[in-house]
């Protein structure tokens, strides 16, 4: 009877996962269907799902219209730099919070991440000004230092809470040994914390990619990335709803990929340490 119940309440479980998931990727293979209708099928009541004639039309006026591969390659810098700024700044600092801690080290944790609460648009103005002043408006420099610093912070508490997992008996003998503090945050700490690390640059890779508020209001042309790209699709005459569903079909298909293949290394690190 017991064996029976516990199959039931695994095979619910199973039910409601793919349910969720479903749920959470409906959207995006709407958008990706609608991206092959034409602009009269994209609008249709009752909406056409499978049922329609296909074409690629979307995709010629999209590629026609934009420089696709300049987004793309905004898009690549701006959320490659901004992570990678984001990590070199991160690993010393989640190391002396995380092995040589304070007494203020749990408030500084805390307010770091309650920043994330405070209203974008309340400082846009002053960054929109003080980005003038540095000439750097409109500049992958620019965009890559503000997404870096609004997700510093998350960047730090994920890996303060790796490096709380590993033993420090382990950085005490190497300091033993002789190593200096670069070695062992390099050759020590870094290696065992792979898992962790590769999790966070994932995650803010993404979140990097995704960012629209601050690529919108702080690019025009030069530097402006797949976010821009996808709103140029938005026009005073309205949505060209199948335009802008090939437009977003196209920005999203490379994090998509990515998050694909690597599945395995975020899920691998967000469970980091939560098995012993």
């Amino acid at each position: 009877m017991a064996r029976a119940v516990t199959t039931q309440r695994k095979a619910f479980n199973t039910l409601l996962a793919w349910g969720i998931g479903l749920g959470i990727f409906f959207p995006i293979l709407w958008t990706i269907l609608t991206s092959f209708k034409t602009e009269g099928q994209a609008i249709a009541d009752p909406p056409l799902f499978l049922m329609f004639d296909w074409t690629l039309e979307n995709y010629a006026v999209v590629q026609e219209r934009s420089d696709y591969m300049k987004f793309l390659t905004n898009s690549v810098v701006i959320a490659g730099g901004s992570t990678l700024l984001g990590i070199l700044i991160a690993i010393p600092a989640a190391w002396s919070m995380a092995f040589v801690p304070s007494k203020r080290t749990k408030d500084i944790l805390l307010w770091m991440l309650s920043t994330k609460m405070l209203p974008a648009v309340g400082v846009l103005y002053p960054i929109y000004l003080l980005f003038i002043e540095l000439g750097i408006l409109d500049t992958r420099t620019g965009l890559v230092v503000v997404l870096m610093l609004i997700n510093l912070p998350i960047i730090v508490w994920m890996l303060y809470t790796y490096f709380r997992e590993i033993p420090s008996e382990i950085l005490e003998a190497a300091r033993m040994d002789g190593a200096s503090l670069k070695s062992e945050i390099l050759y020590v700490l870094t290696p065992m914390a792979i898992p962790g690390i590769a999790s966070t640059i994932l995650l803010n890779f993404i979140l990097a990619w995704n960012e629209a508020f601050w690529t919108l209001n702080l690019t025009a042309a030069k530097a402006a990335p797949l976010t821009a790209f996808i709103a140029s699709y938005s026009s005073p005459e309205g949505l060209f709803y199948a335009k802008l569903s090939a437009a977003s079909t196209m920005a999203i298909a490379p994090i998509l990929i990515l998050g694909w293949f690597s599945q395995k290394q975020l899920v691998r690190g967000l469970t980091f340490g939560a098995v012993k």
